[in-house]
Formats: C-alpha cells, sequence, structure tokens
C-alpha cells in the first residue's frame, strides 16, 4: 500500500489540512482528509478497468471547509437527529445545539464534521484522533475519539470506530459518504439496491422517529430484492414527499451486539460497479440526496449507525456511553465489479 500526504491548505483559524491517499497494488485508491476525518474519493475500476471517482466531493479544501452537506465527513457526537434538541441521564437534562428547527442534527454546530483531528499513520491506513470537550455542543463528559480507516489489496475500506467518555454520555458515529458508482455520470435513480431488512423507523415531518417500527412489505421503501432506486423513488408516499426520496433508517438488528451483518449492496448497470456494505452498527440510514442542490438524487448516502433519536426511545437499541467502557464498532465497504 502506497500512502501519500500533502498539506492541502489551511483553516480561516490557520489549522494545517492534509490530504492523503491510499493507493493499493492494483491502482484502486482513496483518500481523505483530517478536516472532518472527512473521506474525499474512491477511484475504483469500472468492468473494463477505467478507474473514475465514485464519491461525491470537492476538489479543493475549501470547498469542505464551505460545505453543508456533510459531504464524505464522521459525523459525531450524535448522527441524525434528536428531538428538542435535548435527553436526559438519570435525573439531567442536556439541552444541545438547534440547527434543524427545534431539533438538532448531526451533532449541531459543534459537530465532529468540521473539526481539525490529530492523525497518525497506520497499517495501511490513516487514523484520526479527537477530544471533545465536557459540554461541547451540550453534550456531557470529554470524549476521546479515533477513527481508522484501512484500505486492502481487494478493493476493500474497513471504517472503525472507537470512544470513551468520563461521564455518562450519548455517542452514535458515522461517515456520510455519498456514492454514485457511475462516477457522477449520471443520477443514482438507475442504481440498483438491495437492504436485506424487512423494517424501517417510521418519521414525523421533521424526519423525527416516532417509535413505530414499520414494515416495508409492499411499500416504496421494500429493497429486500435488489431493485433501481427510481423505481419508488417518486411515487406518491406522504414519507417520500416529505424527505425528497428516501433518508430513512433501515433496522439491522435490535440489540447491540459486535455481529458483521450485510447493510446493503449498490450497483450500478453500466459501469458494472457494485458495492457490499456491511457493520455492527444496528441501521443503516439510505438517503438519496433529495436536498443536495443544485442537483439532487446524484448521490446516495448508506450510514451506518445507531438510530436516530435514540435517548427518546427506550426500546431502541442504546449508545449510552459509560466511563470504563468503549464505543467500538466497524462498518467494512467492499468494492467488486
Amino acid at each position: 500500500m502506497n500512502t501519500a500526504i500533502t498539506h492541502w491548505g489551511y483553516t480561516p483559524s490557520g489549522e494545517s489540512i492534509y490530504l492523503f491517499r491510499l493507493t493499493n497494488a492494483f491502482g484502486a485508491s482513496i483518500e481523505l482528509t483530517n478536516l472532518g476525518a472527512s473521506w474525499v474519493s474512491a477511484h475504483m475500476p469500472d468492468k473494463h478497468g477505467i478507474f473514475e471517482n465514485i464519491l461525491l466531493g470537492y476538489d479543493n479544501a475549501e470547498g469542505y471547509i464551505k460545505d453543508t452537506y456533510y459531504m464524505g465527513a464522521t459525523v459525531g457526537r450524535f448522527a441524525n437527529r434528536i428531538h428538542q434538541a435535548s435527553f436526559s441521564i438519570k435525573d439531567t437534562t442536556y439541552q444541545l445545539e438547534k440547527n434543524d428547527g427545534e431539533n438538532t442534527n448531526h451533532g449541531g454546530a459543534s459537530g465532529f464534521h468540521k473539526k481539525i483531528w490529530q492523525w497518525e499513520q497506520i497499517d495501511s491506513g490513516i487514523r484520526f484522533i479527537l477530544h471533545s470537550p465536557d459540554m461541547e455542543g451540550g453534550y456531557p463528559g470529554n470524549v476521546h475519539v479515533k477513527i481508522e480507516y484501512q484500505f486492502t489489496e481487494t478493493n476493500e475500506l474497513t471504517i472503525s470506530y472507537y470512544g470513551i467518555t468520563d461521564r455518562p454520555t450519548y455517542l452514535n458515529l458515522t461517515n456520510h459518504a455519498y456514492f454514485n458508482l457511475s462516477g457522477d455520470k449520471r443520477k443514482i435513480t438507475e442504481h440498483q439496491l438491495m437492504i436485506p431488512v424487512t423494517r424501517i423507523l417510521e418519521t414525523t415531518s421533521q424526519f423525527i422517529p416516532t417509535g413505530h417500527m414499520q414494515d416495508v412489505k409492499d411499500s416504496p421503501f421494500d429493497f429486500t430484492i435488489s431493485h433501481s432506486i427510481g423505481m419508488h423513488l417518486y411515487d406518491d408516499d406522504e414519507q417520500l414527499h416529505w424527505n425528497k426520496g428516501y433518508n430513512h433508517c433501515y433496522i439491522l438488528k435490535e440489540e447491540s451486539s459486535d455481529t458483521l451483518l450485510t447493510a446493503a449492496v449498490l450497483s450500478d448497470p453500466f459501469s458494472g460497479r457494485k458495492l457490499t456494505v456491511r457493520t455492527d452498527l444496528p441501521g443503516v440510514l439510505l438517503y438519496t440526496s433529495g436536498y443536495l442542490a443544485p442537483t439532487p438524487d446524484i448521490g446516495v448516502c448508506l450510514e451506518t449507525q445507531y438510530f436516530p433519536d435514540t435517548p427518546s426511545h427506550p426500546h431502541f437499541p442504546s449508545c449510552l456511553l459509560m466511563p470504563g467502557e468503549e464505543y467500538l464498532h466497524r462498518s467494512i465497504y467492499t468494492f467488486e465489479r
């Protein structure tokens, strides 16, 4: 594995931004940056051996500084939304930053996606390190987080998430990559998708889970058999209207465990590229970039995570992290053709 490190620019406050390129012996590569511990690109071959970048992103650091779509970023402290931007632990209620109406989304304004992470090289990859101080964004606890990206000679990327805290707190980390296996040539409506689970979380018009687990059978949300994303994307369905397409959490498991499950299989019939996502996390959030301006439906996110608004729903798998415990999860992205 060849690792190239480039000084990519500076933040407005003068912190250095680096770009890391990991290239295997067959010419496939991924790029990362310490700004947001973000996944910048993935150059993968198509069925003819032509390499193209199959992640949406920006050509320079300035694009990531100005980005408002969490493009390829590590999201935390809490991926997705928390209702009314607050939660309680025992008898204490914590008020979080509101950045989505009355709710908080992706960690609020203090989210991990805009932080400059420390970094170090590891075997076949890069480790990013961040300290989030007690009460940052309203979240209790000094939290230490590590994200490890490791790329293999077989075009497989593993993202490992680690976290510890000195006070009880909620932690829910994900990566927000936008995939387009055609190399950004066409909308993702013709991509074929399979998600091998039968239930999703029902949401309100504010994208907040109601707590009800909805069966996908005979609905536009059924991807148990692979079919094109566009088949039902524009159906006359209330939740599709609210979300401008898919923005829904699929339930992989109802209890936390380290068992790896297939979360999704995505393929592009034109390029022949295929992506399989496996994770030990309990959910995968399918987002078809309906709010991405000016070109919606040009990327698809498969965000492995704990369920949105977990603190409000005791029957959801818990991501309450206690002192002395370790948050430890991984997601694996396998690229084929």
